[in-house]
């Protein structure tokens, strides 16, 4: 089902999974749509990859992991977290070089923790993996300040950004 984005996230320059001056990061870019759910589109490259034209189970891991806990965002844009625990179903092989669509949810929200879940699909619309997690809130002067150690935080508009996404059912 096709659902409106509301708003493109920000991206740092080092973070592996959207970090855009990482040469051996993934790139993701980030949406929130009107629904609700954060969505994450990318395409894996042979650096990420563990078997052939496979993308590594590990690097499936950063992109729900990221993708679930960014979701606080939508409800809370100015909350950070750091992952508590997660866990991850692998239903299919991934290959890289085409695109992915990774969603992620918020299922409870209380004032130190919340818990997420979402999913990976292929671009036909498998689902290749889920991910069920559980957050702690902390402040970002807490976690890392991105300036001061030389990163960036910042949303950049592309000419391809999706006006809509669609979600398999």
């Amino acid at each position: 089902m096709k659902k409106r984005v509301v708003r493109k996230h920000n991206n740092s320059g080092n973070c592996f999974v959207c970090g855009i001056n990482n040469p051996y990061g993934l790139h993701s870019r980030f949406y929130e749509l009107e629904d609700g759910t954060m969505a994450a589109l990318v395409t894996a490259s042979p650096e990420h990859q563990s078997y052939p034209q496979r993308v590594h189970g590990g690097v499936i891991t950063a992109l729900l992991d990221e993708t679930l806990g960014r979701a606080i965002n939508i409800a809370e844009p100015e909350t950070w977290a750091v992952t508590g625990d997660i866990s991850v179903r692998f239903k299919k092989p991934v290959p890289y070089g085409e695109p992915l669509l990774v969603t992620g949810r918020i299922t409870r929200n209380t004032r130190l923790i919340f818990n997420a879940e979402g999913g990976l699909y292929l671009s036909d619309g498998t689902l290749a993996a889920t991910a069920q997690a559980r957050y702690m809130k902390q402040p970002l002067d807490v976690i890392g300040d991105l300036e001061k150690n030389g990163d960036i935080w910042l949303r950049i508009d592309e000419p391809d950004d999706p006006s809509e996404i669609d979600i398999p059912d």
